[in-house]
């Protein structure tokens, strides 16, 4: 399976509509959701293209193929507008025997996991991208495509076999490491 894994869409359906065009041309099979979906959130400004309702009908036509997790700025109202659930603080991914810990990052993050074993534990929540190893398993940051903090570019990732690799929002590779 190929997984593309985005977070902190923030309602941008300009940034949705980049991210999901190299979602086809690169024929992933999941797309993974870290929260943040619809609601632009209170500290950030408006982003180009903000347009929630697009953002809901445009993954409802992926809903079969998607997994979502609830982010800070996600609400119930989101929730009422997509087809697929994103209510959950995390979501756990087994696949070619690793266990991956799907979260957005206010509750659970590189400094705080929740008990138990995880081959890869993805987030977001800082719109800063990272991907380190923490013993033995690799922690990642997906960052954002739509509000990429600390001068970093927008960014999503991608989980293809035992390879994850950052991608700039392009298409671009930016750092990979294998699990």
């Amino acid at each position: 399976m190929k997984y593309l894994i985005v977070s902190d869409i923030h309602g941008s359906l300009t940034t949705l509509k980049k991210v999901l065009d190299f979602y086809h041309r690169e024929h992933c099979d999941m797309l993974l959701v870290l929260g943040d979906i619809l609601n632009y959130g209170p500290r950030n400004s408006l982003p180009e293209g903000l347009d929630a309702k697009g953002v809901a009908e445009l993954l409802n036509t992926m809903a079969d193929n998607i997994v979502a997790v609830r982010g800070n700025c996600d609400s119930e109202v989101d929730q009422m507008l997509l087809h697929f659930p994103m209510m959950e603080t995390t979501a756990l991914l087994v696949d070619e025997g690793r266990k991956v810990l799907l979260t957005h990052g206010h509750v659970y993050n590189d400094g705080h996991l929740p008990p138990g074993h995880f081959d890869l534990v993805v987030y977001g929540h800082t719109h800063l991208w990272k991907i380190e190893q923490q013993g033995d398993t690799v922690i990642c940051n997906t960052g954002s495509p739509t509000f990429p903090k600390g001068g970093l570019p927008p960014t999503f990732a991608v989980l293809e076999g035992s390879t994850l690799t950052v991608h700039h929002l392009d298409g671009q590779a930016l750092k990979s490491v294998a699990l």
